[in-house]
């Protein structure tokens, strides 16, 4: 996965079955100064995803191969850094959230506007850095560990596999131990100020981090103290330190 700057050329996979739909995107994105690749299946996306240097992934879920989910869910454990948005009919909210859940990063159902879509595109690039980041120590909340510049999180001295919104969550509000932070902080800086999707996505990606974070805790041979995920009803989310453990950068969990 490269990473993309305001000067280079993105490059999109559009995953789609529909020859009309195919090529207005196709079309649409190249005008727009985009490079395209166009799969009509989901087992040749996955080919082309592993041979090219992909930034974005638009994705069908109603392809002739395999379900749309099942690629998005391969696709984000081999890149994790891959911007993928879906591209369905399928209106349903629970559609909405098994395709976010799948590590789809957007969601926009069909028909849909290009404009719209170029929109979106532009602001999730503008989250992507510009160069690398500045040197941050690691937060520390009981036995979990953030390391924002290494963008690693650590249950003890074990690594816990997050996916990239879930670990921007995470560093959000481990950087405000105790603090009320608002859902619409939480949008700017983890999404974009500018997003346009559901707030869902929010409560997905917070419920998806939860189950992570204590199913590793549960499978640690020893006990280890967590942060707690608090809900604001109405407001957002609090991470609360352990009672008995240090919060803050540098400071040690403890033993």
């Amino acid at each position: 996965m490269r990473t993309t700057r305001a000067e280079d050329s993105v490059s999109v996979l559009v995953v789609e079955d529909d020859d009309v739909i195919g090529r207005h995107l196709e079309t649409g994105l190249r005008g727009s100064g985009y490079q395209v690749t166009w799969s009509r299946t989901g087992g040749s996306a996955l080919a082309e995803a592993r041979r090219l240097p992909l930034d974005v992934v638009l994705l069908d879920l109603g392809l002739p191969d395999v379900d749309g989910i099942q690629v998005a869910r391969e696709l984000r454990d081999e890149y994790p850094d891959l911007l993928i948005v879906i591209l369905t009919a399928r209106s349903e909210e629970i559609d909405v959230i098994v395709g976010l859940d799948a590590g789809a990063d957007d969601y926009l159902v069909k028909p849909f506007s290009l404009t719209v879509l170029l929109a979106r595109l532009r602001a999730h690039l503008r989250r992507r850095p510009a160069g690398p980041p500045g040197p941050s120590e690691p937060v520390r909340l009981g036995d979990l560990t953030v390391d924002i510049t290494a963008r690693r999180c650590l249950l003890g001295d074990r690594e816990v596999e997050l996916r990239p919104k879930e670990f921007e969550l995470l560093a959000v509000l481990a950087q405000h131990p105790g603090e009320a932070v608002s859902r619409e902080t939480l949008m700017a800086r983890v999404w974009d100020e500018n997003w346009y999707g559901p707030t869902k996505t929010l409560d997905v990606t917070m419920s998806s981090l939860r189950r992570r974070l204590h199913t590793a805790a549960a499978a640690s041979p020893v006990p280890l103290e967590l942060p707690e995920f608090t809900t604001l009803r109405g407001h957002g989310y609090r991470l609360e330190p352990p009672p008995s453990g240090a919060a803050g950068p540098g400071s040690r969990p403890r033993s």
